[in-house]
């Protein structure tokens, strides 16, 4: 049975970590909402499950419902083989995640840093203030962090000697950070040469490589959570 993947049809935003995995993995899965009336299904599976998750990304898997990445990610890693078989490892593996989702949701307050409800044209000055200190502080934090997790396992992987979820994800944070801030994105990877390495590695992975080249990669936009606004790139 396929697994039924249920987001947003038109921006990757935090579903893509889900779809990355899934489509590495080789497995069969419906992107719900893209197709005939996904958006409603969608909709329909949020008001009447017992335990209905708060947002999008879900994902079902027969009478299985998860919300939340990261969760759906630790379900779906041992199952996919994208993640280690001892405890310890898996619960590494799921650390970084986390660490990974923590920078996505600061890279998405860059934009509406006051309010989610507001348009980013409501708060231009408190998001440049906000963006700043986030290309000069933060994104080298985090990106230095995953360095040096790299830097002590060694084999190019951020956990053990084979790829997991994890790998996926630091690709897609350093694609859509570079897509938000390509002039910050390009001094920082050059502190952060193992980061850049498994970037490009992920890239060249061959069911990856024919994913991003492919219709079923969304092209990142201003409406998902990776946002290119040059002022904030200045």
């Amino acid at each position: 049975m396929a697994y039924k993947l249920y987001y947003w049809p038109e921006i990757q935003g935090r579903g893509e970590f889900v779809r990355l995995a899934l489509e590495e993995a080789g497995a069969d899965y419906v992107d719900v909402a893209r197709g005939e009336n996904g958006i409603a299904t969608l909709i329909d599976v949020m008001e009447q499950a017992d335990r209905p998750p708060f947002a999008p990304p879900f994902l079902k898997d027969g009478d299985v419902l998860i919300g939340q990445t990261a969760a759906i990610l630790l379900y779906l890693g041992p199952k996919l083989g994208l993640a280690p078989r001892a405890e310890a490892g898996r619960l590494w593996v799921h650390q970084i995640q986390l660490t990974i989702a923590d920078a996505v949701a600061e890279a998405h307050d860059t934009h509406h840093p006051i309010d989610v409800e507001l348009y980013y044209k409501d708060q231009k000055p408190e998001a440049r203030r906000r963006a700043e200190a986030f290309r000069r502080a933060r994104i080298p934090k985090f990106l230095g962090w995953f360095e040096t997790v790299l830097t002590r396992n060694p084999g190019g992987f951020l956990v053990g000697k084979r790829l997991t979820y994890a790998d996926l994800s630091l690709f897609q944070l350093v694609e859509g950070l570079s897509y938000a801030f390509p002039k910050a994105m390009k001094g920082t990877l050059k502190q952060a040469p193992r980061v850049a390495a498994l970037r490009q590695a992920v890239a060249e992975r061959p069911r990856l490589s024919a994913y991003l080249a492919s219709p079923r990669r969304i092209p990142f936009n201003e409406d998902g959570i990776f946002r290119h606004y040059s002022e904030l790139d200045a």
